[in-house]
């Protein structure tokens, strides 16, 4: 019975997290977006023939899914394709079933097909073999670059800079209970929902952490994991057990509602991803960070149209727009949010801050000067690759996937099995 109560929930909440975003949010208290969606450019003729297919882990209750699906939303509206040229499969698990639903799509006269997690990766690799004449993006996936097939292509996006600038309206809201004398500087702590122990999530609460603590140095962190993207009543209970450890604001990097809703009742800022909660959660939303992949679909369609190739790991970033975040929620945000997360905007765009600039963390107390990470993953997960140079880690520059996976000091997981 509590499963259901808290499905119905989310449902509820998830309608108005479709209907929230716009006008509407400013005239009720949300600042203009500090970084933006772009505008799609579209400089290319689509034949009519031409059909692009889209395969999704789940479908519109998922935050994560929801956000590809608005992308394709933009897609269309950008480039003129019609319902016709445009198919989507949605709720595809991460199983062979991923391999028909692409063999389906090869079938419905599909020129391009994008997947859009992780665990669709081995599959569509096996439907790219197969159908060489189709091309096959997938997100965040990791093989591309050592696969090398023509028609399989990675994509990702520098979304750790995202998260970097949103921990940056955290930290300021730390102060600002700081400065209120609603908590002690020892007790600036945040806690985090994650889904899995995998490098993209690692890299997402580290990046998130540095920049809370560029604004709040005393800033500590709890994890807590799921097991799963998507749980509605496993994210709720894991936002609960870091409020049970006085964790006095909550992030996230899984997809429903649970975590939100959880911070809603209990009164605790909430950092939401991919997308705004603000109709829903006004009291306690303060901004959320995503990845658009409008820029990117508009990018590999120009590409199949013109017969222009297609990057095997293309990152998207500030610049191009794939990296957004909502309007600043101004009842609950502290005052300067909005300025100061433009300002940082800029240092990431030009190069004067690094996310991961290794001045900035410590493992076991050392700075480090060298680290190999996982790159050309095998089945080990062996370190192949020396990220750190010039100062900082290198992320999303040797493939577009993350790996960042290191467990810097600050961060306390509170339960690492999965």
């Amino acid at each position: 019975m509590k499963k259901l109560i808290a499905l119905l929930l989310a449902v509820a909440m998830l309608f108005c997290l479709v209907a929230c975003g716009g006008e509407n949010e400013e005239a009720l208290g949300m600042s203009e977006a500090p970084l933006a969606a772009v505008a799609l450019k579209a400089d290319y003729e689509i034949p009519d023939d031409f059909k692009v297919g889209f395969i999704c882990l789940h479908d519109e209750k998922s935050t994560y899914d929801l956000n590809f699906l608005n992308g394709v939303t933009a897609l269309k509206e950008a480039t003129g394709l019609t319902d016709e040229q445009v198919l989507v499969k949605k709720n595809v698990p991460e199983t062979d079933d991923c391999y028909q639903a692409a063999k389906d799509l090869v079938t419905e006269g599909c020129d391009l097909i994008f997947a859009n997690s992780f665990g669709h990766e081995d599959f569509i690799i096996k439907a790219a073999k197969e159908f060489k004449d189709v091309q096959f993006c997938h997100a965040t996936g990791t093989k591309a670059h050592t696969e090398k097939l023509p028609n399989y292509n990675n994509a990702f996006a520098s979304i750790y800079e995202g998260r970097y600038l949103a921990g940056i309206a955290a930290g300021m809201k730390l102060n600002e209970m700081i400065e209120a004398g609603d908590i002690t500087a020892e007790q600036a702590k945040i806690g985090y929902v994650g889904a899995y122990t995998y490098a993209e999530v690692i890299s997402g609460y580290t990046s998130f952490y540095l920049g809370a603590k560029s604004v709040c140095p005393s800033v500590t962190m709890d994890v807590q994991f799921t097991g799963s993207w998507y749980d509605v009543v496993g994210e709720k209970n894991a936002a609960e057990a870091l409020l049970d450890k006085n964790c006095v604001l909550i992030s996230q990097h899984a997809d429903s509602m649970g975590a939100p809703s959880a911070c809603e009742a209990a009164g605790v800022p909430n950092v939401s991803y991919n997308g705004s909660t603000y109709e829903s959660c006004p009291e306690t939303f303060v901004v959320s960070s995503r990845i658009d992949w409008a820029p990117y679909y508009n990018y590999i369609v120009e590409c199949v149209v013109i017969g222009k190739e297609i990057a095997d790991d293309w990152c998207g970033g500030l610049e191009e727009g794939s990296v957004v975040l909502t309007g600043i929620n101004l009842d609950v945000a502290a005052e300067g949010t909005v300025d100061a997360i433009k300002e940082a905007a800029d240092k990431l765009k030009n190069g004067t801050i690094k996310v991961f600039d290794t001045k900035n963390f410590t493992v076991g107390g050392k700075t480090l000067d060298t680290y190999k990470a996982d790159v050309d993953t095998d089945a080990a997960y062996t370190p192949d690759t020396e990220v750190i140079a010039d100062g900082y880690f290198h992320e999303s520059e040797y493939r577009s996937a993350p790996c960042f996976d290191l467990r810097i000091d600050g961060i306390t997981l509170l339960n690492e099995k999965f």
